[in-house]
C-alpha cells in the first residue's frame, strides 16, 4: 500500500472502494516506473437530497449539520471522513482529496428546510464533515451563499475550519456575530510547519490559521481553537503551545479531539506514519491503541472523541489546566435561538 503521495496531496495510495465488486491492482513488469504528474482535482456536482444532517450523538454539542462539499483538497491523512467517499463509488486515499463533489443547490434547500412548519431553531453546525472553505470554495462560493442564507434568516451557526479563506467572509460572520449567531473554531494540529504540510498538505498553514484567528478576534466575531486532532507522541507534546498561541492570537474558547483512524483511515495513516516516522510508528500506534482499548479506534458514544484510560485522562488534565492559566473558556459561549425570520417575515419587513 505503501506510496509516495504526489506532491501536495497526501498519500498517494488508493484502496478499493469496499462496495466495488472489481478491484484494480498494480503490477511490477520490472521497468522503471516514469515520474506521474501531479493528480488535478476534478469537481462532481451532485443534488442534494436534503440539507440538514441530523445526529443524536452525545459526543458533540450539536444535532444538526450542513455541508457544501463531499471529499476535501486539504489531504489530511487522518481525516475522520476517508471512509465516507467510499459510499460514493471513490477511493478514501487519493480519490478523497482529488475527487470532490459540489452541492450546488444545497444554500437555496437549506433555506426551505428551514423554513418550513415547525422547524425548531437550534445551532447549525457548518464544515464538520469535510472543510466548507476548502480549496474549491475559491470558485464555487457554496459557504458564502450558506452563510448568506442564515443571516437573512437569522439562523445560528457554529463553524470549524482549517483555512484562512475564512477571511474572505468576515463580513458575513462579523454582521452574524453582532447578532449572537456565530462562533468559529479554527483548527491547528500542529505549530511545526514541515509536520503541517505532511500532515494537511493543502491547508493553510498553522501561522495563517493564527492570524485568521486573530482577524476574526478583531472584528468582533467570537473566535476559539481547536487542538484536532492531538496525534499522540506526535503533536501531543504541542498542546500547551497551540493553546498558547491561541490565547495570544485572540481566541476566546478551546476545545480538543484525540486521533480518530475509522474504518480505511487507519490503515492509511498507518501506512503514511511508517513512511514518514518509521522510528516513532510503533510508539504511536501503541498509545492510541491504549486510548481506544486496545484497537486503533473505538466507536463508542464516550470514547471516540477523546478516548479512554490514563493517557486521555493525562491529555484531558494539561488541556484543562493550560485554559484555566490562559483564561480560556473550554466551550463557546452560547448562541441565539430566538431570533429567526422565515421569508413571508421577511416580505412584511
Amino acid at each position: 500500500m505503501s506510496r509516495e503521495p504526489p506532491r501536495g496531496r497526501g498519500t498517494g495510495a488508493r484502496p478499493p472502494c469496499r462496495f466495488h465488486e472489481l478491484v484494480r491492482e498494480a503490477v511490477d513488469d520490472g521497468w522503471p516506473r516514469e515520474a506521474e504528474p501531479p493528480p488535478p482535482t476534478r469537481l462532481y456536482t451532485e443534488a442534494a437530497r436534503s440539507a440538514i444532517s441530523r445526529n443524536d450523538s452525545p459526543d458533540v454539542p450539536f444535532d444538526r449539520s450542513v455541508n457544501p462539499y463531499r471529499g476535501c483538497e486539504h489531504g489530511c491523512i487522518y481525516c475522520y471522513a476517508r471512509p465516507g467517499h467510499a459510499w460514493l463509488g471513490f477511493s478514501p486515499g487519493l480519490e478523497f482529496e482529488t475527487h470532490i463533489v459540489a452541492r450546488p443547490d444545497l444554500p437555496g434547500l437549506l433555506e426551505r428546510e428551514i423554513s418550513a412548519p415547525g422547524y425548531e431553531c437550534r445551532p447549525l453546525a457548518l464544515g464538520t464533515f469535510t472543510d466548507a472553505w476548502q480549496p474549491v470554495e475559491r470558485r464555487c462560493r457554496l459557504t458564502r451563499a450558506v452563510l448568506e442564507r442564515l443571516l437573512a434568516l437569522r439562523h445560528p451557526v457554529s463553524v470549524v475550519t482549517k483555512s484562512a479563506l475564512v477571511e474572505r467572509d468576515l463580513d458575513l460572520l462579523q454582521a452574524l456575530a453582532a447578532e449572537g449567531l456565530v462562533h468559529v473554531h479554527l483548527s491547528v494540529t500542529t505549530l511545526d510547519p514541515g509536520l503541517a504540510r505532511r500532515l494537511e498538505p493543502r491547508a493553510a498553514a498553522p501561522r495563517r490559521r493564527l492570524q485568521a484567528l486573530a482577524a476574526l478576534a478583531a472584528a468582533g466575531v467570537p473566535a476559539g481553537v481547536l487542538v484536532a486532532p492531538l496525534i499522540p507522541v506526535l503533536t501531543d507534546g504541542e498542546l500547551e503551545r497551540i493553546l498558547e498561541a491561541a490565547a495570544d492570537a485572540g481566541a476566546g474558547f478551546a476545545g480538543w479531539v484525540l486521533l480518530r483512524l475509522p474504518g480505511e483511515t487507519g490503515p492509511l495513516f498507518e501506512d503514511w506514519l511508517r513512511a514518514h516516522f518509521p522510528g516513532r510508528a510503533e510508539h504511536v500506534l501503541a498509545r492510541v491503541r491504549e486510548a481506544h482499548g486496545g484497537r486503533l479506534y473505538d466507536a463508542r458514544f464516550g470514547r471516540r472523541m477523546r478516548g479512554a484510560g490514563e493517557y486521555a485522562r493525562l491529555l484531558q488534565r494539561r488541556f484543562d489546566l493550560a485554559c484555566r492559566r490562559l483564561g480560556l473558556a473550554t466551550a463557546p459561549p452560547p448562541l441565539a435561538t430566538d431570533r429567526l425570520r422565515r421569508p413571508h417575515q421577511l416580505d412584511l419587513l
